[in-house]
């Protein structure tokens, strides 16, 4: 058997190929759908769910290069021609379905890399290449775009390769022609081909499917933003108004750190810097649980055995502000789910006129607000929980208060 095309047979580099892709893809799409539905509510399940999606992952990408390779491949070499040219629907339907699948086994494999290369943790790929690719930041909103994008380009693979099989499988059974046994070992006879059409219409409508195909992950990606359960936060007294700031919390997951954020608090501010010792203040935060943000493992966070954000959607700190030894620091309690317990947060504070600077560094237990209390092996999730708070305020005057 040849290795390279002829203009009526496949050679044996492009069978390969062939039949290479056609296993990591029959292996792919169930693997992925398995690794999501399996539950992850304890260390056991966690590990193995994270294990199938490093799997699904790494084979993933294998099948992106090997997508790239072959097309490299068939650039270089002459393409058989169809065996049923003179029937111009058929023809067309091979062409546009040959064409939406060259363009899925590059999209879908990319598109998940990307969506992975954004996230934050959970499941490393197992190629040495890291967990990064260039120019693709850490981004919820790159994230969520490309993970739609990877779910509608599937489906569009699925779809093809449905009627790539069905057509082989006509060619075989119905017009007993040559069509599937010259992409078989060995050398298929081929009569004479019918004058063949090198039409761009089937090229030019897989283009237009995958522009709607890219459209529609746009719009998945905003309804996944829009599904978020928003808390209505009453608006607070203050006497400082936040102006900005970050709640970030940093989880160790799989031994890979995983930063989120919180999108919608609010705090209520008393503080008088001019009281030379003891309590100055007062401050009551409120957090909307529903609006963190935590990469890839964000639905899970919000889990009932997590912060069981349908039953507990706000999580709320109250405290005294005193002078320490080394600045200020507030002591009250926090309470998330229904623990609450105390606690002391040192911080830092620079204040300038009527604005003032702060930023507290902290470490909470998990286990301490029975968060993810099934999962007791910190090799699958670390207990200590980093806590970042920066703000920037400006007293009250008349007019804001």
């Amino acid at each position: 058997m040849a290795f390279s095309n002829t203009t009526t047979r496949y050679g044996g580099v492009t069978k390969s190929f062939h039949w290479l892709t056609a296993l990591l893809i029959l292996t792919l799409i169930p693997l992925g759908w398995w690794a999501h539905q399996l539950p992850y509510e304890t260390d056991a399940e966690l590990a193995h769910k994270a294990w199938m999606f490093s799997l699904h992952k790494t084979l993933g990408v294998t099948a992106f290069f090997v997508a790239v390779l072959r097309i490299l491949w068939a650039i270089s070499q002459p393409k058989p021609g169809l065996l049923n040219a003179d029937k111009k629907a058929e023809s067309f339907a091979a062409e546009l379905v040959h064409w939406l699948l060259y363009g899925s086994l590059v999209i879908v494999p990319l598109s998940g890399w990307i969506s992975h290369a954004a996230a934050e943790g959970f499941a490393p790929i197992w190629w040495p290449l890291g967990q990064g690719l260039p120019l693709v930041a850490k981004s919820t909103g790159v994230e969520h775009f490309f993970s739609a994008l990877h779910w509608v380009s599937g489906r569009v693979l699925i779809v093809s390769l449905l009627l790539h099989v069905a057509g082989a499988l006509k060619h075989h059974v119905i017009d007993r022609d040559a069509t599937l046994r010259r992409m078989l070992p060995g050398e298929a006879l081929v009569g004479p081909l019918p004058p063949q059409e090198h039409r761009k219409t089937p090229a030019i409508t897989a283009a237009v499917i995958w522009v709607l195909a890219i459209l529609m992950g746009g719009v998945l990606a905003n309804n996944k933003q829009s599904d978020v359960a928003e808390v209505a936060l009453e608006q607070v007294a203050s006497d400082w108004v936040v102006q900005n700031g970050d709640i970030t919390i940093t989880v160790q997951q799989f031994g890979s750190e995983v930063t989120g954020s919180f999108a919608d608090w609010t705090s209520a501010i008393r503080f008088d810097e001019t009281i030379p010792g003891g309590d100055v203040g007062s401050v009551t935060t409120t957090i909307a649980i529903p609006s963190l943000t935590l990469g890839s493992v964000t639905d899970q966070a919000m889990g009932a055995d997590f912060f069981d954000a349908a039953n507990f959607a706000t999580a709320v700190f109250e405290a005294q502000i005193r002078h320490a030894v080394d600045g200020y620091e507030a002591a009250g309690t926090l309470r998330i789910k229904d623990n609450e317990l105390p606690l002391i947060m040192p911080f830092n504070l620079g204040i300038e006129g009527d604005t003032a600077s702060m930023r507290a560094d902290i470490t909470l237990d998990r286990r301490d607000f029975g968060i993810g209390a099934n999962v007791g092996d910190e090799t699958s999730l670390a207990f200590a929980v980093k806590v970042t708070i920066q703000l920037t305020a400006t007293r009250a005057t008349a007019e804001t208060e």
